[in-house]
């Protein structure tokens, strides 16, 4: 394993550079401020300096003597740690210097050594201010530190028989003093260096105290860990981690040591429990049998109950319409003398009664297609005679209920491909169902629309009745789901409209509101087989697939 990937490796370099740059930081902070602090007091130094030699050659100059002057500022340009010692009038001619051959010079304003005054905008010390330093380099090859004295003209001065300067000259000249700065760059350097070294040293000193402890204090009992984990995985649940330390890694190897003591108690018990699980499984299957025995049996009988439901259901609206017409024939045949169009009359009932009858037994193949998922014989046919027919059926029930009713959606008939007797007996249960909503009388409009881009058309059930709520519009067209109260629905016409529309690769749709009425919409392909090819057929109510 490389060392880059251990925890201890990666501390050990984040607290060396954290080092390194608090370390940097810190000593170069400290070696500029030194550094000021030595300047200060050098220019400090420079500045009493030279007003030293002012005061010392004040009176010689109101005395006008220029030996005597000259004298002084030669010995003490003569004294260690000064440069130079010269005088200039205003104009810039050097009137003294302690280096040779400058004396009837003109000092060149633009000159570095110059700068502090004669920069634009600058001006000469007031007199709250007494001196001006610079610091420039020298042609030798170090920085000298100058201070510009002005030599202000006096009152003592300008009143003095002796002297010929007016009153209105407020600076006689300049004492320009220069200081050497060799030796205090030298200190600094060796400052500096030794500043360094002591901070590299308290760095490697630092970083290998925390590697130590790094080290001791996590990289051994992280690899104590490690191994403990790898001893687990080979299935070794005795092992213990011999760590004692009271921190964070101890606390951690306790509970390393209490899980793996924990494991092999679960393990011991998982060992009993393979020994007696042949027995426990046999017992269980025994139970389980038992039980899978009892629900096929209930199984059954749902399925049964559900077929008896289905069947009564779907065969009490055909049956019914039989009773009626049975009834109604019954009161004609009492008469005498039946007339040729009361005979015609009679004879257009019992075909009723007959086809009635035909829908009877189709129904009872419809439920066992229904079952098996399977579709009945397709041919093409008008939609709108089919339409005209389920309200024929039903024409009894409308007068019954004060219902009127309305077929729209123009003369020119509607051919597609489908089982009639399915898509009659999906639209008479729909019908029914508008037309018990509506127990005060209503109107039922069945609208027939062609959508031509996507070869279908629509057929929409439309009444005025009590309508249905949002939250039974989720589940109206699951099996055995009714609104109906005290037993008067079986929950299953809507279940088979489903499935007739289902097998005709079609899709329904429901809205409805409150007291409004509801619209049952049904979309059918002009041929199911294209339907098919096309897109897998989805059922919505409200516009939500099921």
């Amino acid at each position: 394993m490389r060392i880059t990937k251990f925890i201890a490796f990666r501390l050990f370099i984040i607290v060396l550079l954290v080092m390194i740059v608090s370390t940097a930081i810190f000593t170069t902070v400290m070696l500029n401020w030194q550094s000021e602090k030595y300047l200060a007091i050098t220019t400090d130094w420079a500045v009493r300096t030279s007003d030293l030699i002012k005061r010392s050659t004040r009176y010689s100059m109101l005395e006008n003597r220029r030996a005597d002057i000259y004298q002084t500022i030669s010995t003490l340009g003569s004294e260690p740690g000064i440069e130079a010692i010269r005088i200039y009038n205003k104009k810039g001619e050097v009137t003294f210097s302690t280096i040779e051959g400058e004396v009837g010079k003109y000092v060149n304003m633009n000159a570095e050594a110059c700068n502090a005054c004669h920069q634009p905008g600058k001006q000469l010390p007031t007199a709250q201010k007494a001196a001006l330093t610079r610091i420039f380099e020298s042609p030798k090859g170090y920085r000298i530190l100058g201070v510009i004295t002005p030599i202000r003209n006096e009152p003592s001065c300008y009143n003095a028989p002796c002297h010929e300067h007016p009153s209105s000259q407020t600076v006689l000249g300049v004492l320009d003093v220069m200081l050497p700065l060799k030796g205090l760059d030298a200190n600094l350097a060796q400052l500096r260096e030794s500043t360094y070294t002591t901070g590299a040293f308290m760095v490697l000193s630092v970083t290998l105290v925390a590697g130590i402890f790094i080290w001791t204090m996590v990289n051994i009992p992280v690899r104590k860990l490690t191994h403990g984990t790898r001893e687990i995985t080979r299935g070794n649940l005795d092992y213990r981690i011999d760590v004692h330390s009271s921190d964070e890694i101890g606390d951690l190897a306790e509970s390393f040591n209490k899980m793996t003591k924990e494991l092999g108690r679960a393990r011991d018990e998982l060992t009993d429990w393979a020994e007696t699980l042949g027995d426990k499984v046999e017992q269980k299957t025994d139970e389980l049998r038992r039980a899978l025995s009892n629900m096929v049996q209930m199984e059954k009988m749902a399925s049964l109950g559900k077929l008896a439901a289905s069947v009564a259901h779907e065969l009490n609206n055909p049956l019914a319409g039989i009773l009626a017409y049975a009834k109604l024939l019954r009161k004609k045949l009492k008469k005498e003398n039946i007339s040729p169009e009361n005979a015609a009359e009679v004879d257009n009932d019992l075909g009723m009664i007959a086809d009635e009858s035909m829908r009877c037994g189709t129904i009872v193949n419809n439920l066992l297609l229904f079952s098996r998922q399977k579709v009945g014989e397709y041919h093409s046919c008008d939609l709108g005679s089919v339409v005209e027919q389920s309200l024929k059926l039903i024409a009894h029930h409308l007068a019954m209920h004060s219902v009127r009713s309305e077929v729209a959606g123009g003369s020119e008939p509607i051919e597609i491909m489908c089982d009639p007797q399915q898509i009659e007996q999906a639209l008479i249960a729909l019908e029914i169902n508008s037309i018990e909503a509506m127990p005060d009388g209503g109107f039922l409009r069945i609208q027939l629309t062609k959508v031509k881009p996507s070869r279908s058309v629509e057929i929409k059930v439309i009444d005025t009745g009590i309508g249905i709520a949002q939250g039974d519009i989720d589940h109206i067209f699951e099996p055995f789901y009714t609104t109906k109260k005290d037993g008067k629905g079986t929950g299953l016409g809507l279940a088979v409209v489903h499935g007739i529309v289902e097998r005709h690769n079609g899709s329904i749709k429901v809205e409805s509101k409150i007291n409004v009425g509801t619209t049952v919409t049904i979309t059918l392909p002009f041929d199911p087989g294209d339907a098919m090819n096309q897109s897998t057929p989805g059922f919505q109510n409200d516009g939500i697939k099921k």
